[in-house]
């Protein structure tokens, strides 16, 4: 039947309309091709479908039949379509997000409002260092970093930039002082990510100027370390705006711009302009302006 789908559904528009002009102009074709389909369809059925005559077409018994199956498979697939447009554009079911930690703190308020607006979805917030594979529908939106990601079914937008600082807490400045010079480093402890390849332009830097054994703290957690810098422990890179937090620490070296980290928004091409990710992005978009 699918083979024949287009010539039934134009018989069907010949036998609501009457005629071929008629059914020709809904559904945007030339008369001809409609006359072409019906007696296309007519040679498989074996089978005459209407009685021609000078006011138009009348279907035939066997017409009659055809028209009733045509008509509900054409009611049906009309409800299915709509269906699938409802769902769509209906905010509701799960939306799921992923990204590093350092910007859940800018993202949490995003996300609460936009669950507050849309009570019916659920939302999941991943936070991982795992590339979420946006392409099998792992994630609806992800926010990574480094160089701009390049695959071809993402649309990539960018999010932010955050600044990177060297800080200590006032007790550790209290007890070891502050270094003046980058040679002053070897009489300080460090805290620093456990991952020696991990490839912030930062960690990179800190590597570069610190001995290995003065990063006498680490860890692969952001949060970790970033309360290792809190409570004394050592110097370390933080995300400049969670130092509101913090009112003692104290900025160590001056800000380098090749410390801050780009971040960029991913979506994948197929879910980019449904209803939830376009309003989630709306969201982002008015909590950054």
């Amino acid at each position: 039947m699918m083979d024949t789908w287009n010539e039934i559904r134009t018989a069907y528009q010949v036998a609501r309309l009457g005629t071929v002009s008629a059914a020709a102009e809904y559904l945007g074709v030339h008369r001809a091709t409609v006359i072409r389909h019906i007696d296309a369809l007519e040679a498989v059925l074996g089978e005459k479908l209407f009685q021609r005559h000078s006011r138009g077409y009348t279907p035939t018994e066997v017409g009659l039949d055809l028209m009733r199956v045509a008509k509900t498979t054409d009611e049906q697939f009309g409800q299915l379509v709509g269906r699938i447009k409802g769902q769509a554009t209906e905010l509701s079911g799960e939306f799921v997000v992923t990204s590093l930690y350092v910007v859940t703190p800018m993202l949490m308020p995003v996300l609460n409002a936009f669950q507050t607006q849309h009570p019916n979805i659920v939302v999941r917030y991943m936070v991982s260092d795992r590339i979420f594979r946006l392409e099998y529908g792992e994630a609806h939106v992800a926010i990574r970093t480094g160089p701009q990601p390049d695959q071809p079914d993402n649309v990539v937008q960018p999010f932010t930039t955050l600044r990177i600082g060297l800080y200590a807490s006032a007790d550790y400045v209290s007890r070891n002082g502050i270094p003046q010079t980058l040679d002053d480093f070897v009489n300080h402890s460090f805290v620093g990510y456990a991952n020696p390849n991990f490839r912030a332009e930062f960690s990179i830097w800190l590597r570069a100027h610190v001995p290995e054994s003065n990063i006498i703290f680490q860890s692969n957690s952001a949060l970790v370390l970033d309360e290792a810098i809190v409570s004394g422990t050592g110097i370390g890179f933080m995300a400049a705006y969670r130092t509101n937090q913090y009112p003692d620490l104290v900025e160590i070296w001056p800000h380098q711009d090749e410390w801050d980290i780009s971040f960029w928004l991913i979506t994948h091409i197929d879910l980019h302009h449904t209803a939830k990710v376009q309003s989630f992005l709306t969201f982002l978009k008015n909590d950054l302006e």
